[in-house]
């Protein structure tokens, strides 16, 4: 299920040199044709369906489509990004709609010491044996 952009939809994020979706893709398969000014995937097998592209898009112009065989009759799920929530808007592939909605965070921003707790590194362990590497071989070949 690789992400699909639509043409009609995108303006290559008015003429920058990285789209949004180019930015935050972490598999680098989203690209700018600069010739149309449009973004696309240009590797649809590489994609991670991670929804990234999609939620990030400030037109709404990527969608993660699905597969006939998993969701036949156009059933859709469309996340849509506010300031500090995500709205997920699911279209069942009976016509049914449902709407869920997700704090982007739950603490403030900068808020978070990943460090707390651990001790302070100490770099005149590096060159020790095992450090990172291990001086021997675990097992002998």
């Amino acid at each position: 299920m690789p992400s699909f952009v639509m043409a009609e939809k995108c303006d290559g994020c008015k003429g920058q040199d990285k789209t949004a979706c180019m930015y935050i893709c972490p598999s680098d398969i989203m690209k700018l044709d600069k010739e149309r000014m449009k973004g696309y995937n240009q590797e649809p097998d590489q994609c991670w369906e991670c929804y990234n592209c999609v939620k990030i898009c400030p037109q709404q112009a990527i969608e993660v489509r699905a597969y006939a065989d998993i969701v036949p009759m156009e059933g859709k799920v469309i996340p849509m990004r506010g300031s500090d929530s995500i709205m997920w808007t699911v279209k069942f592939r009976n016509g049914n709609v449902k709407r869920f909605k997700f704090p982007i965070r739950t603490t403030p921003e900068g808020s978070i010491d990943p460090y707390a707790g651990k001790p302070a590194a100490d770099l005149s362990k590096i060159a020790q044996p095992g450090f990172f590497t291990h001086s021997q071989p675990l097992r002998k070949l």
